[in-house]
């Protein structure tokens, strides 16, 4: 017999502000990574210089650039020298989240850690001047996976860092595209380059080299099982684990209704989620959304026993080959990542 939580279509979690700035720190897969824990690669020199160039960084977190007269009279010190903000660029599977999140764990004081769309989505939550009076006050703002994809978040996200950055925050980011280069492919880039530039103005730039884990391929998605014998293969397979059961239809149409900001609290707890009849999204806005459901649910580690469409066939051929291509690879990479660990006991890597 399989005992289940309530589904993910009948949660509406109510998230506080001090919810949303809690959730803003690494996943437990870096929740305990250091530099002395990275493994540079002695085929790419740029991986160990990284990590120096970041070390080097830590030491300045904490140090206000500027700050006013108050904080000159009152024990401001010096500015600290160099950027304001490091930007690690380099193709996936380098091990740019780790020395991210390596960063961010060797410094002490208040800092936060999140992905692009988190802090998109804190700015939707909050409002734009409460997002800034509160990360204002913080010493580190790291930013995982930075990527623009509207015109929108470009003037956003310019005018977020350009004025954290003012107030003396560092910050620091990942990407697999330079920032003088953000939001090619996706919308007119050459109408912002005013804002672009504000954001490439903000850091120093470190590349990392290595292989990149799409010249293998994505995993191959498992077959998935009737819908009939989905619970009790769940209940087989994890005795004991909280377990949500739900319909693909009703998970969809309640993500319209929940606020991306609060998909983490909407999954808090779950251990395995069995989702009924995949079907491919072929809306756009629903794409983007089930992404970051994918990104919460593969940062809580939550294996998915399926039937419906296995997730290789989640997205249309056009998603997978527009602008949006590198959030829906990854998607799919990860979702299938947790379907091979809920169906085929894989760990979820």
């Amino acid at each position: 017999m399989l005992s289940t939580a309530a589904p993910l279509s009948e949660r509406t979690p109510q998230v506080s502000v001090d919810d949303l700035l809690e959730g803003l720190k690494p996943s437990f897969r870096f929740s305990e990574v250091s530099f002395d824990s990275y493994i540079p690669d002695p085929a790419h020199p740029s991986q160990a210089e990284a990590v120096e160039a970041l070390r080097a960084f830590s030491t300045t977190v904490g140090r206000k650039r500027g700050g006013g007269l108050m904080n000159r009279l009152f024990g401001g010190g010096k500015p600290a020298a160099g950027p304001n903000g490091i930007y690690l660029d380099g193709g996936f599977g380098v091990g740019k989240t780790h020395l991210l999140a390596s960063l961010y764990h060797s410094v002490e004081g208040k800092r936060a850690f999140g992905t692009f769309v988190e802090y998109t989505n804190l700015v939707g939550a909050l409002t734009f001047r409460k997002t800034v009076e509160v990360l204002s006050d913080y010493s580190l703002v790291c930013i995982d996976e930075f990527e623009l994809d509207d015109a929108g978040d470009t003037t956003l996200m310019s005018r977020l860092l350009r004025e954290l950055s003012d107030a003396g925050v560092k910050l620091a980011a990942t990407s697999n595209t330079l920032p003088g280069s953000l939001g090619e492919g996706r919308f007119a880039a050459s109408d912002f380059k005013r804002e672009i530039q504000v954001l490439a103005d903000q850091f120093k730039v470190i590349r990392v080299d290595g292989e990149d884990y799409r010249h293998r391929g994505l995993p191959e998605a498992p077959p998935p099982l009737s819908s009939d014998e989905l619970e009790g293969f769940a209940a087989e397979r994890f005795p004991g684990k909280e377990t949500v059961v739900d319909d693909f239809a009703a998970v969809t149409d309640h993500l319209s209704r929940v606020h991306p900001s609060r998909y983490r609290q909407m999954i808090a707890g779950v251990d395995v989620l069995v989702l009924k009849d995949v079907e491919t999204i072929d809306a756009q806005a629903l794409a983007l959304r089930f992404v970051v459901l994918a990104d919460r649910l593969y940062d809580q580690d939550v294996a998915i026993v399926a039937s419906g469409q296995p997730f290789d066939k989640l997205f249309t051929e056009e998603m997978m080959n527009g602008g949006y291509m590198k959030k829906y690879n990854r998607a799919v990479s990860r979702l299938t990542a947790l379907a091979r660990s809920g169906q085929m006991g894989e760990e979820a890597l």
